[in-house]
């Protein structure tokens, strides 16, 4: 396992000690799904397929829903689905007559590089441009048409840049995806669309470049097939783009690169350096730090709430991700106290296990650490993983090649983030070869207009979906609190859309895989799930 490259997970069968072995790359690339019956074991690459084996219950995990609204994913190695797991990145297990044994094989190692703090800068550079070209030229070994994810960011820019200096000026095939502005929000729709930057970098490097507008109906009528493909509630528009731009894609090539990963490893979120500044201000006033979560209590924004009560406490008593799940004050609406007290001790479990791992790195590299664990397996990879798959199109993901992430990893603090700036590293080593209104872009994520289009063209649909009689949040959730969330909604009173989007997810979710409804396009394909039998669990082969 230790000399495997890539991403991978894959079973072996010991037939004569009746023992089997499932293991799953380092960083989570690719699924593993499992579940223990009293009288067998049962595994896939999607929860789809263990739902065929008779054995296997539908019940939802009430736990891994409230976790769900606070992130907008269910971490691992939970699903929403009751005593069905996933098997944690860099982690193997084995199942044989005396149950089930787990192991890591595979973690991050921190300030590792030898003489780090000594080593010039151009010699770290030099070191991780190598790195990179080498990730990329790995994952071009391909018997089949290739091409790359291009948003015009600096990530996805600097795979065209690699894969265009690889092929030696070969028209390397581009795809971005946008949306089409129309209605009431024409202008704020105009405004999420990147064409303009990828189409400057496409033009730089001579890419053949395809785009994708995506309307109102569009991704209305994708969330039935995202959620189906999926297998279980992920509160992230991007899906649905990613679904769009992987169909498109597939008319040309079938293996795509893209920049995934390498926000996590180099600090490339805004988040990082306002917590990094928060805990240096915390840290400045000492004692008096404690106070800031009082003024919480006031009526302010939910954003302006949260930084309060970070900048009372320390990093790894509050910092949970670089996602925004459903508000507090929201969740409290619509579980009550003790569900959200119940959650928040869950989430404390979860995230203070990793942060404990790490507890003698610095802060930026403790964030870090955290999100390559939860975030980046449970929300980036896996949606990256089946939004692509279902269009038959294979992600790969250079920035997370193993060897460039231990590299990163055991890279000072000052290599990551400096003058204000993320990713500093990569910056440098992309300096000559991008632009510089790619290279100092400030970073969009992946901007979506949902707000607007829930506000206005799919308002009914959003109405016509949650308060129905027969809806499903309306049996997990409270009803004033449901309807409240609508109607502030539909006012623009909401900041953003991950209320309304959470909902709508789980609603579309229960109705598919609890209630039996089949999407427009049909039952996504399902795997035969593969069953083993050893003493402990007989009765079902494979």
């Amino acid at each position: 396992m230790r000399d495997f490259r890539g991403m991978f997970a894959f079973a072996v069968w010991d037939r004569r000690r009746k023992r089997l072995l499932l293991v799953r790359d380092r960083l989570g690339i690719k699924p593993v799904y499992y579940y223990a019956g009293r009288d067998f074991f049962v595994f896939a690459s999607e929860i789809k397929a263990l739902l065929q084996h008779p054995g296997v219950p539908r019940e939802v995990d009430h736990q891994a829903l409230d976790l769900y609204l606070a992130l907008r994913y269910v971490p691992g190695p939970k699903t929403m689905f009751k005593n069905i797991f996933k098997l944690q990145p860099g982690h193997w297990m084995t199942v044989d007559e005396g149950g089930m044994t787990f192991g890591k094989y595979w973690d991050f190692q921190y300030d590792s590089i030898p003489y780090g703090a000594q080593r010039s800068d151009t010699d770290l550079i030099h070191e991780f441009r190598r790195l990179l070209e080498e990730s990329v030229r790995l994952r071009l070994i391909a018997e089949v048409p290739l091409g790359v994810f291009l948003s015009g960011g600096l990530d996805s820019s600097a795979m065209l840049a690699m894969m265009s200096r690889i092929t030696g000026g070969e028209r390397v095939k581009t795809f971005s995806v946008g949306y089409e502005a129309s209605g009431p929000a024409a202008s704020q729709i105009e405004a999420a669309n990147e064409f303009s930057y990828a189409r400057q970098v496409a033009a730089q490097f001579g890419a053949d470049h395809h785009e994708f507008r995506m309307t109102a109906r569009d991704f209305r009528n994708a969330i039935p097939i995202m959620v189906s493909h999926l297998d279980e509630p992920m509160a992230d528009p991007t899906c649905i783009p990613l679904y769009f731009i992987s169909k498109l894609a597939r008319n040309h090539i079938t293996v795509v690169l893209s920049g995934e990963g390498a926000d996590e490893t180099m600090a490339g979120y805004t988040l990082y350096r306002k917590i990094l500044a928060l805990d240096k201000m915390r840290r400045r006033m000492g004692p008096l730090a404690s106070a800031f979560p009082l003024f919480a209590q006031f009526p302010l924004s939910n954003r302006v709430r949260g930084y309060l009560r970070r900048a009372g406490t320390k990093i790894e008593d509050h910092y949970r991700g670089v996602v925004k799940g459903v508000a507090l004050e929201t969740r409290l609406a619509l579980t009550g106290i003790e569900r959200v007290l119940r959650c928040n001790s869950g989430l404390d479990d979860i995230f203070g296990t990793y942060f404990r791992n790490v507890e003698k790195v610095s802060p930026l590299n403790r964030m870090l650490y955290a999100d390559a664990k939860v975030w980046l397996p449970e929300d980036l990879l896996l949606k990256a993983d089946k939004m692509t798959m279902a269009t038959a199109v294979e992600l790969r993901v250079p920035f997370l090649d193993h060897k460039l992430v231990e590299y990163a990893a055991g890279l000072p603090d000052r290599m990551k983030v400096r003058q204000n700036q993320g990713k500093w590293i990569l910056r440098q080593a992309m300096g000559t070869v991008l632009p510089p209104s790619i290279l100092h872009r400030r970073k969009k994520g992946f901007p979506m207009p949902a707000e607007a289009w829930f506000r206005y063209e799919l308002r009914d649909f959003v109405r016509d979906s949650l308060l129905t009689r027969d809806s499903a949040c309306m049996e997990f959730f409270n009803r004033q609190a449901i309807e409240h969330i609508v109607n502030m909604q539909e006012q623009g009173r909401l900041p953003g859309y991950q209320e309304v989007w959470s909902l709508l997810v789980f609603e579309f979710w229960h109705k598919q895989f609890m209630r039996g409804f089949v999407p427009a396009d049909g039952q996504a394909v399902i795997d035969r799930p593969y069953s083993v039998e050893v003493d402990a669990f007989a009765g079902h082969g494979a």
